[in-house]
């Protein structure tokens, strides 16, 4: 029997300062759905979508701490089922 994965998603507000986070979660995510919208960018997956620190960092050329990331969202759909100083990942739990 197969399982169907949920959806998960993670809107961010369209930026300058913000395409680089969004390349580095299309790096790390590369089944993603990106929609751009105005003002916004709109990003799903089936599972899970995970940020890593170091990819972000190697987009946007300098540090950058996961605590940041919640200064890009407007909204999410799932769960943030991990987030520590290396690595965000949000899915559904149950």
């Amino acid at each position: 029997m197969s399982e169907t994965l949920r959806q998960v998603g993670i809107d961010i507000q369209e930026s300058e300062e913000n395409r680089g986070l969004i390349a580095a979660i299309r790096s790390d995510n590369p089944e993603l759905t990106v929609r751009h919208l105005p003002g916004l960018v709109k990003i799903q997956a089936a599972g899970q979508i995970v940020i890593n620190r170091e990819t972000v960092e190697r987009e946007i050329g300098r540090e950058w701490e996961t605590g940041e990331f919640q200064l890009a969202i407007v909204s999410f759909a799932g769960s943030l089922s991990e987030w520590d100083d290396d690595r965000i990942i949000v899915k559904w739990e149950h």
